[in-house]
């Protein structure tokens, strides 16, 4: 004990006793450690190793599977735009083939209306002519039938009879 005093009162020093100083125990600790701890650790490391990769494998596969997704979503994207595209087409032709068909049913339509309203001015236009003919015509008469006796004498008169008889005979 008086040499480690000794050691020890003169500053630093150093202590040889392998009892004292726990040189065997810290050698048995660092021993075990150095032979223990890289199995057991290291089998930690390997499995955390192993679930990380298993984890980014899986990530992969999902992303390659989420862009074949997005590619068939703009796909059928593309193709819902074209078909929205010619059904939109397709409604205006539609459209304008109808605006096309009803003008064309307007003006024929208006055409005969315009046909019946002359056929029936003329229809009028007739019957009125027809009606100022019969109307003069018995004016006529009864003018003729007024004046006729102040201008014939009988014997006139039965010559005139006679003589439209006969013609109504030969007809």
């Amino acid at each position: 004990m008086t040499s480690s005093l000794i050691i020890a009162s003169q500053g630093f020093g150093l202590n040889l006793n392998l009892f004292e100083t726990n040189i065997i125990n810290l050698t048995v600790v660092i021993f075990g450690l150095y032979k223990f701890l890289p199995g057991f650790v290291g089998k930690i490391l390997e499995r955390r190793r192993a679930a990380i990769l298993s984890d980014l494998k899986d990530a992969e596969e999902r992303l390659i599977q989420a862009n074949n997704s997005l590619s068939k979503a703009k796909e059928e994207l593309a193709s819902a735009k074209q078909k929205a595209d010619k059904i939109r087409n397709d409604c205006k032709a539609r459209a304008e083939s109808i605006r096309l068909e009803s003008e064309k049913k307007t003006v024929e339509e208006m055409a005969r209306i315009k046909q019946g309203a002359a056929s029936d001015l003329n229809a009028e236009a007739a019957r009125v002519t027809s009606q100022l003919r019969k109307e003069a015509a018995q004016l006529a008469i009864e003018k003729a039938l007024a004046i006729l006796p102040t201008k014939l004498d009988s014997k006139t008169q039965d010559n005139f009879l006679k003589q439209s008889i006969k013609n109504m005979g030969d007809n």
